[in-house]
């Protein structure tokens, strides 16, 4: 996939729902990675959706949180071994991924683990509205409670590996072992627990080499936090960049015969100021509150729940008022263009807003009193830009 010109993305007239720039379900997101590793290992039902990647009898895929394509690209004296790996990413094409729609932790690692489009797997944002209860739920922290299983039925890529007999390991911190989100989006095989990021790649190289076929997961998670809170390009971002770089080179030398790595990340990210035109308070904006229940998601990709009878009426507000900043599209139209996938399962399609923003500018929709934490962060994503939807695949082989 060639990364399109910024002037692409963007015009200065509004844009209609079917201009947003979609990501590449089926041919280049992360939806496709597993599947295409586990066709190449021999799973069952895995289809080589990026046939770019040449086989190799053992995989491991390191997922760097929060780390997009732009970012890595404008920084390479901070990642020079990341940055050796550009001109030969997605088999010599130099290409990124998308991460799918919205570009956000919760959904992109569903979207890794289970080899489905938001559409299917069903975590279609930061919060959503559950249909059973009419409450939203925080699918990264998965509050209020509720069956991981009833919410993402399919089984994962790992899940189907380790049943073909392939090893299959995911090697994180220990706290995520139990997660819900890990249950549903990364299980399978044996999970291994480990503090440091060092003995994080030393343990995914010793898996690697466990068993004749082998997939590997290893993920940080620091970039990203670093970015929240003090910005894409600040000094403790660019320390967590530096960090980063050395263990995925540790990685990389110690990987055994017949073996592949593969660098991504779950989405890019970028800064917004913090200044009225630019952070959008939906708290203190009764336009925007009218005939609102309940406002999702996260501010760079809102689900917006009506009031039973007032979708139309919210849809004309909202892009009335934001239409310049923000693709702005009813559930119905978001799904026909494709923003969540080729097909939206029946028991996802009420969680999706009844009016869905898609940010276009640098901007943000807060929400100052019911999300403070959210509303204070520098470095934001979810949406359809390349800062945020692009990321890296970068490979290295034995």
């Amino acid at each position: 996939m060639a990364v399109p010109a910024w002037d692409e993305w963007h015009d200065a007239e509004p844009l209609a729902v079917r201009s947003a720039p979609v990501p590449e379900y089926g041919a280049g997101s992360l939806a496709d990675l597993l599947p295409t590793l586990g066709s190449h290992l021999g799973v069952p039902g895995c289809a080589a959706a990026i046939p770019e990647l040449a086989p190799a009898d053992r995989a491991c895929v390191f997922l760097i949180d929060g780390l997009g394509w732009e970012q890595l690209k404008a920084h390479p004296d901070e990642a020079p071994f990341l940055t050796s790996l550009l001109s030969s990413s997605r088999g010599g094409t130099g290409s990124p991924l998308t991460a799918g729609y919205p570009a956000t932790t919760a959904t992109s690692l569903a979207s890794v683990g289970t080899g489905l489009p938001p559409g299917a797997h069903g975590l279609p944002g930061y919060t959503v509205r559950n249909p059973d209860t009419g409450e939203l739920m925080n699918q990264l922290r998965w509050i209020p409670w509720t069956q991981p299983h009833v919410w993402q039925p399919y089984p994962t890529i790992f899940q189907r590996a380790h049943d073909a007999g392939v090893h299959t390991a995911q090697v994180s911190a220990p706290a995520f072992e139990s997660t819900p989100l890990t249950k549903i989006a990364l299980s399978g095989g044996t999970f291994r627990g480990r503090l440091s990021g060092e003995d994080r790649m030393d343990l995914a190289a010793e898996q690697l080499a466990a068993g004749d076929r082998s997939l590997v997961y290893t993920y940080y998670s620091e970039v990203d936090g670093k970015g929240h809170r003090f910005g894409v390009d600040s000094d403790p971002w660019r320390g967590q960049l530096m960090y980063v770089d050395r263990l995925a080179q540790r990685l990389a030398e110690q990987l055994p015969p017949r073996s592949a790595l593969y660098v991504t990340a779950d989405h890019g990210m970028i800064d917004i100021p913090f200044d009225e035109q630019s952070r959008i308070d939906f708290d203190e904006d009764w336009e925007l509150r009218a005939g609102v229940a309940l406002l999702g998601g996260e501010g760079r990709a809102r689900h917006v729940y009506a009031v039973p009878g007032a979708e139309a009426d919210v849809l004309t507000v909202w892009r009335e008022v934001l239409g310049e900043q923000f693709w702005i599209a009813s559930r119905d139209e978001a799904i026909e263009a494709g923003w969540f996938g080729p097909h939206i399962d029946e028991r996802v399609y009420a969680r999706l807003g009844d009016v869905i923003a898609a940010a276009r500018d640098d901007v943000v929709i807060i929400a100052s009193e019911n999300e403070p934490k959210e509303s204070a962060m520098v470095g934001n994503h979810g949406s359809m830009t390349p800062a945020e939807q692009l990321v890296p695949l970068l490979e290295v082989r034995t």
